[in-house]
């Protein structure tokens, strides 16, 4: 029988776009030196991904916020202290990095080192582990933008033929008489960058600390945001027309999206009302979940442009979002059983803040499976 570990994948992104490029944080061997992500045994009284989290901060001297769905596991060969080399598996966890420490455990054993996700992955020994990283990245991308790119480059190509033809007046005017389709996937895009911005600040405001009044104020600015967009995608709906979806399944779309970002300035909302400052480490779990959730989103929207060429893809996206949704159930339940065993009784007002936050938590995370759904919907329609 293998030996197991857990592990981080720590990431970040750089810049707010919804193609943002993904960085990934990987940390020197100390025995040989090659790179690795931070990992280690995990601690009986730590649930897996507390343990992974435990194991970033001391290798990798990175806090931040961990999916305690697994993103997948890889295998590779433990060298042991008798010489003898053992299978090890090692289930990896989403780790968005919020904080770099200055001074770490491991700092004076280790280095640590930023590598694009694909120099990541050429870094790393493990084929598994190789693989894992190139599921981890919006590596769809690119191909989903090429429509887009096409389209300019063919109209550079059209404007040339027409200088020397003379017919690019002409049809200049029939193509004013064409329907047009609207900026539909432009808004999408736009409105998941909100989703990950959202859950961003909603994780760093459930760790606590002096910024709260700075993370409920810039998910109040995200969610103005998203209803801007959202009002500018009904209007849209409503003066085009030939659209690329059908105009209910436009609409549901991003009123899901418009859902989940507006539950969580609810979230933050409450623990403003009920003045929370300190959270359930099973609300942060939540949180982290919903981080993911965000970032699988904002993966999955762009490929809705070659939605036939993408179905595959897309497919694996929600179900990994619907995957997170199912286990943000179970984290739900337990936080609520553990503090109504401890204050239930003693503090009944404290227990009814404590389910509240609970709950709104638990909102956010449906309303990712909601955005999961309809875009299974529209991959069942048009694949």
């Amino acid at each position: 029988m293998a030996m197991r570990q857990i592990a981080v994948l720590p990431y970040r992104t750089e810049g707010p776009a919804i193609d943002a490029p993904i960085q990934i944080l990987l940390v020197s061997s100390r025995g040989t030196g090659r790179w690795v992500i931070p990992k280690g045994r995990p601690e009986s009284k730590l649930t897996p991904h507390a343990s992974a989290a435990k194991e970033a901060e001391e290798e990798a001297g990175v806090l931040g916020a961990t999916c305690p769905t697994p993103l997948g596991s890889f295998r590779y060969r433990k060298r042991q202290p008798s010489g003898a080399a053992v299978w090890t598996d090692v289930d990896v966890f989403p780790f968005a990095v919020t904080e770099e420490l200055p001074s770490w455990k491991e700092q004076n054993e280790r280095e640590r080192r930023w590598f694009t996700l694909a120099e990541a992955a050429e870094a790393v020994d493990e084929p598994d582990l190789r693989d894992l990283m190139h599921s981890f990245g919006p590596s769809e991308f690119i191909a989903a933008t090429q429509t887009r790119n096409m389209l300019v480059a063919g109209r550079r190509v059209f404007g040339a033929v027409g200088a020397k033809t003379g017919i690019s007046m002409m049809f200049g005017w029939f193509q004013r008489l064409l329907p047009q389709q609207g900026n539909f996937f432009e808004m999408f895009e736009a409105h998941a960058t909100t989703l990950v911005a959202g859950a961003d600040s909603l994780a760093r405001l459930l760790q606590g600390g002096p910024g709260k009044a700075d993370h409920i104020r810039e998910l109040q600015e995200r969610e103005h945001d998203a209803d801007a967009i959202t009002r500018e995608v009904l209007q849209t709906v409503r003066r085009t027309f030939l659209t690329p979806f059908d105009r209910g399944a436009i609409t549901s779309l991003i009123a899901s999206m418009d859902d989940a970002i507006d539950e969580m300035y609810q979230t933050a909302g409450a623990a403003e009302l009920y003045e929370v400052n300190e959270f359930e480490p099973e609300m942060r779990d939540m949180a982290a979940s919903i981080v993911d959730a965000a970032r699988l989103t904002a993966e999955a929207i762009p490929l809705l442009r070659r939605i036939a060429e993408n179905g595959h893809r897309l497919h694996e996206l929600t179900e990994r979002i619907v995957r997170i949704e199912g286990h943000a159930d179970e984290i739900h339940a337990a936080g609520l059983k553990r503090i109504y065993k401890q204050i239930g009784k003693k503090d009944p007002l404290q227990f009814f803040v404590r389910q509240e936050m609970f709950k709104r938590l638990e909102r956010v995370v449906d309303r990712f499976e909601d955005v999961a759904n309809e875009i299974d919907g529209l991959v069942i329609d048009h694949s």
